[in-house]
């Protein structure tokens, strides 16, 4: 997009990595979400994703800059469609887009305008399901979890105005191995994305996760992709 300034990977500076994350006491996606994305290098899972217009992605910031994305299928090894990542840029905190090299036919996902405390949402993502590091390898099927927008005081470290605090409650929640996934709100052929997979403790699932606030940034996401109508509702 003209006037938009895509950093290579290498030029950023990077912060620590936060524990990547997945999900812990979900169940196998009852639908295939057009707009997931899972973030590869040598074909291998690495952190999750959302389009968001036919060429942008968004993800973590501490998941760097992948070689490609496979997008709208259930399992993160065949379906959908790969795309290959020329760039990527930081948005804010936690908070990055990927630009793609070609577009995406698949659907992408509305940026919900507001995430409020109390809401119901749904975690999407590949990977560890099992609490501790190592405890186990990525599940090839796609794993989703309902959980809640809940009190940014149940998140310790947060940061209350750009990120959201959700809770899956019975040890459930997010954990290793899926970073910059999505967490949706609304039903099906009406998901909105309300936040982007950063971090929560060393043993998963033990108490809530903290998400970037798409919300929060959607005005910038907006300038970034060029306000695709798509990315709007």
């Amino acid at each position: 997009m003209a006037g938009t300034s895509v950093a290579n990977a290498n030029a950023d500076t990077q912060p620590s990595p936060p524990p990547r994350t997945n999900i812990v006491g979900g169940v196998p996606a009852t639908e295939t979400y057009t707009f997931m994305a899972s973030l590869q290098n040598g074909g291998r899972h690495g952190c999750g994703g959302s389009l968001v217009a036919p060429t942008w992605v968004i993800t973590a910031t501490h998941c760097g800059q992948p070689a490609q994305v496979r997008i709208g299928t259930q399992t993160y090894n065949a379906g959908g469609e790969v795309r290959q990542v020329s760039g990527r840029q930081v948005i804010g905190g936690d908070l990055a887009i990927l630009r793609l090299s070609s577009a995406s036919t698949m659907k992408p996902i509305p940026i919900a305008q507001t995430a409020p405390v109390g809401s119901a949402t749904r975690l999407i993502g590949w990977g560890q399901t099992c609490p501790t590091r190592g405890c186990g390898g990525a599940p090839i099927q796609l794993q989703q979890l309902d959980t809640t927008i809940v009190a940014d005081s149940r998140c310790s470290g947060i940061d209350a105005a750009n990120e959201i605090c959700t809770d899956g409650g019975n040890g459930k929640g997010a954990c290793y191995g899926d970073s910059g996934g999505p967490a949706v709100t609304g039903g099906p052929g009406a998901w909105e994305l309300v936040g982007a997979t950063s971090r929560g403790g060393q043993t998963c699932a033990q108490g809530p996760a903290i998400y970037s606030d798409t919300a929060a940034y959607r005005t910038r996401i907006l300038q970034i992709i060029g306000g695709a109508a798509s990315a709007t509702r």
